[in-house]
This record gives structure tokens, C-alpha cells and sequence, in this order.
């Protein structure tokens, strides 16, 4: 609990403030993953990539890429984090994910850490999906993202039997989302990757999929859009939830299924924003 603080704070005073900007929660997230670090020894140490694991060899790389992954982590569910349901069925899909997992390696610690998780994701999930009745906001989504990073590295680093590629597949979906995100900001708009805009994903689904839906500006048909939004990418995560926990020992078949992920993702968007998606995705009045 001291060391998700920082990033909680972080986000729940952007949400009371408005005023606290990505670079500045980022930091804080930064702060949380130190930590960690060095009170629960949540430090990467491997990425069964020969060359990057020599380098978390040496304590200094550790260190930084462990803060770069937490953070990094807790600002992708942030990203994911826009209409009901989405970014909390992802998280406890994710905290199931890593409980079944620690159950398999006998670490009831973790075992415990997950489920509780879990169960206050689904608690949340009963008023926010899918009428909306309550939000994470960043405080929230920061808390998620936190603990899911958090719980990944103390599970591959406790137990050299897990592929540390287990977690990363099962993080996909957000992290690719924000490398995503970033790559279209800076290199196909000129414009700052901190600053927001209206394509990524999930929007593209609720501007193009569900439009048809209802195309009315009545509250309660806004609601209904923005929650039909949220099972299309919850099925677009069962891809890489699957196989990470049917094959979290096999690193091979891991990568494999996250390049699978990602041309899927890439196919989709490429269709969607092109004006070409598939006809049995769009859901008709």
C-alpha cells in the first residue's frame, strides 16, 4: 500500500485538480516504482531476451527498466481508461490472469494480493457497467495499472519458472495501445504524444462500430453507445489472456501470440479508420 500511494496520488489529485499533467503522474508513478523496488524487492531482473538480460544484470538497469515498466504500465490502463467497463473488465481479467498463475506456483501471497484485487474490480465493475453510476478516473485507473505492473514483477522475479513474456501478453492490449498512440502523435500528426486526441482504438469502435446503434443525443442512448463499446475490446483481449495463461511457462509461444496481438490490433485499426470495417462488427438499430 506505501508504494502504489505515490501513483494513486498522482492521478486522484488530477481528477480533484485538473492540474496535475502526464509528465507529473508519470514521475509519481516513477516514485511508486522506486518503492517497490526496494521495499518488496519488485525489481526486473529478466526479460528472457539475451542481450537486455545482461544488462538488468547490473543494479542500475534493473532499476531504470523496472521504473519505466511500472510507470509505463500504470499510464497504459490510464490510456484505456474511457468507457464503462473497459479499462476494469482488462484489470480483472489481468489480476485473475496472474492469480491462477500464482496459484500454480504456490505463491498464496500473491495468490491473495490477486483475488483481492480482482473481487474489488468486479465490486466496482456491478456500478460502473453498464450504466456508468460511478468511475475509476486516473486516481483509480493509476491505483489498477500500479498494482497489475507491481504484481507481474514480484511473480517473475519470485519465480524463475514463469516467463517473464506471461505478464507482457497479458498486458498487451494497453501497452501497444500507448507504443501505438505514441508512434501515430509524434510521427503521423507533428503533435506532442502527451496531448490527447480522438483516434485511438476504443474511440474509433464507438465513433464507427456502434454509431448505428443509436444516433439519437438522448442521455440515456449516449450511455448505451458508450457501453456497447467496451465487449468488443474485452474480446479483442480474450487473444492474448488465453494463451498467456494456457502457455505462461513457454516463452516462444508467448512472443508469439503478442506479434499475433499486435497484427490484429493493427489489421483492425487499419480497417476501422479507412472507412472499411468488417460488416459483422457493426451492430445495427
Amino acid at each position: 500500500m506505501l508504494s502504489a500511494i505515490p501513483a494513486f496520488a498522482g492521478g486522484l489529485a488530477e481528477d480533484i485538480t485538473g492540474k496535475v499533467g502526464v509528465l507529473q503522474r508519470l514521475i509519481l508513478t516513477f516514485l511508486a516504482a522506486a518503492v517497490g523496488y526496494f521495499l518488496l524487492d519488485a525489481r526486473l531482473t529478466r526479460l528472457d531476451i539475451p542481450f537486455i538480460d545482461g544488462l538488468l544484470a547490473f543494479a542500475v538497469f534493473s532499476f531504470v527498466f523496472t521504473l519505466i515498466a511500472v510507470g509505463g504500465i500504470a499510464h497504459a490502463i490510464n490510456i484505456i481508461d474511457g468507457y464503462n467497463g473497459l479499462s476494469g473488465m482488462i484489470a480483472f481479467m489481468i489480476f485473475a490472469s496472474l492469480g491462477y498463475v500464482s496459484f500454480m506456483v504456490g505463491d498464496f501471497l500473491l495468490l491473495r494480493i490477486n483475488v483481492v484485487m480482482a473481487g474489488a474490480v468486479a465490486g466496482f465493475l456491478i456500478w460502473n457497467y453498464p450504466r456508468g453510476l460511478i468511475f475509476a478516473g486516473d486516481g483509480g485507473a493509476y491505483l489498477l495499472g500500479f498494482m497489475i505492473a507491481c504484481n507481474s514483477v514480484l511473480l517473475v522475479n519470485r519465480h524463475p519458472e514463469v516467463s517473464p513474456w506471461f505478464p507482457f501478453l497479458l498486458v498487451i492490449y494497453p501497452v501497444w495501445e500507448t507504443f501505438f498512440s505514441i508512434y501515430r502523435k509524434k510521427f503521423l500528426r507533428g503533435m506532442s504524444p502527451g496531448l490527447p486526441d480522438g483516434v485511438h482504438l476504443h474511440m474509433l469502435v464507438y465513433k464507427r462500430i456502434v454509431k448505428w446503434m443509436f444516433d439519437s443525443k438522448e442521455a440515456r442512448h449516449i450511455t448505451i453507445r458508450n457501453s456497447m463499446v467496451s465487449p468488443y475490446l474485452w474480446a479483442l483481449s480474450l487473444i492474448s489472456a488465453i494463451p498467456a495463461v494456457l502457455f505462461w511457462r513457454h516463452t516462444e509461444i508467448l512472443a508469439f501470440f503478442v506479434f499475433v496481438f499486435i497484427f490484429i490490433y493493427v489489421w483492425l485499426y487499419w480497417r476501422i479508420v479507412r472507412f472499411k470495417s468488417p460488416k459483422w462488427l457493426i451492430i445495427r438499430k
